[in-house]
């Protein structure tokens, strides 16, 4: 295949991803631009911020005609974040690309951790009657700024925010988070114009294969395991991420450090999911019983 084949290949499953998990556009497009189509870094982390707007502004499609898109919620997040992305796009401007990277690989193995961790699901707890704004709006500068700074970070730190500060249930975090990564992404862009050239017949065709993708994803949301697709994609995730943070240091110390950290995204990921084991239905191995009337633990 060539290699316009391959990164129009990567694409769809960028825009699948988006649109299955509400995340994972960046932490795909990224390696891809750079070590496919071979784009500088930040013009790389820049048409990836194209890419992921678009396919997100149209993945949220299918998510909004089934109802799982929390517009209100969306936009206070997506407006907050907006401005720590355009921050972080400006920042750039003046990090070097080997820190960009190597901070982009970094966002990717702690992204893996979180997948494969997995999240409490928000079913079950009482929800707010009333947002925590200033909690959203805080969380969404700070997914802004990692956002517009590297290129990534957006909904697999949005759909859990989401999920928490909203009591949303998974699907309609998901759908939501397309919301807030569009205009994240939108801001984070225009932050990189001032400072960096976009190939835009490349980007072009990389966003319609993205954005089949995304609808194709869609379709696809709720017809897949949610557990057996995250810890897939989580591991996915890991390779990518040593792959990336490798490539920025000698081969020696790449060797060593990725090996660390595959070691550590092991570690951290079965302890959380042993920390959560014993939680819910039992407790150190033994099932929790309650008294039939007053439903207390015994």
């Amino acid at each position: 295949m060539t290699t316009l084949a391959l990164t129009l290949a990567g694409a769809v499953l960028i825009g699948v991803t988006l649109g299955l998990l509400g995340g994972g556009g960046s932490i795909l497009a990224v390696p891809l631009l750079v070590y496919v189509a071979d784009l500088p870094a930040k013009e790389a982390i820049a048409t990836s911020l194209l890419v992921v707007g678009v396919t997100s502004a149209v993945g949220v499609l299918p998510h909004a005609w089934a109802n799982r898109v929390r517009w209100r919620t969306g936009l206070i997040f997506g407006v907050a974040g907006m401005t720590g992305a355009y921050a972080g796009g400006r920042l750039a401007e003046f990090v070097p690309a080997g820190v960009l990277l190597t901070g982009f690989a970094l966002m990717m193995l702690a992204t893996a951790v979180a997948m494969l961790r997995g999240r409490r699901s928000a079913e079950g707890r009482p929800k707010p009657h009333e947002l925590p704004m200033l909690r959203v709006v805080g969380d969404g500068v700070v997914v802004g700024l990692v956002t517009g700074l590297v290129g990534a970070g957006g909904g697999f730190l949005v759909v859990p925010a989401l999920a928490l500060l909203g009591g949303l249930p998974m699907p309609v975090a998901v759908g939501t988070s397309l919301v807030v990564i569009a205009m994240k992404s939108f801001a984070g862009l225009a932050g990189y114009l001032s400072s960096v050239q976009i190939h835009w017949g490349l980007a072009g065709a990389v966003t319609v294969a993205a954005v089949v993708g995304s609808l194709l994803g869609g379709r696809l949301a709720g017809r897949i395991p949610a557990d057996l697709l995250r810890r897939g994609f989580g591991w996915f995730v890991v390779v990518m991420g040593v792959f990336v943070l490798a490539q920025q240091l000698p081969p020696v110390w790449g060797l060593a450090v990725g090996a660390v950290a595959v070691a550590g995204t092991v570690t951290m990921a079965v302890w959380g999911r042993r920390g959560r084991g014993h939680s819910g239905q039992q407790r150190l191995g033994r099932p929790v019983r309650r008294h039939a009337r007053t439903g207390v633990e015994r």
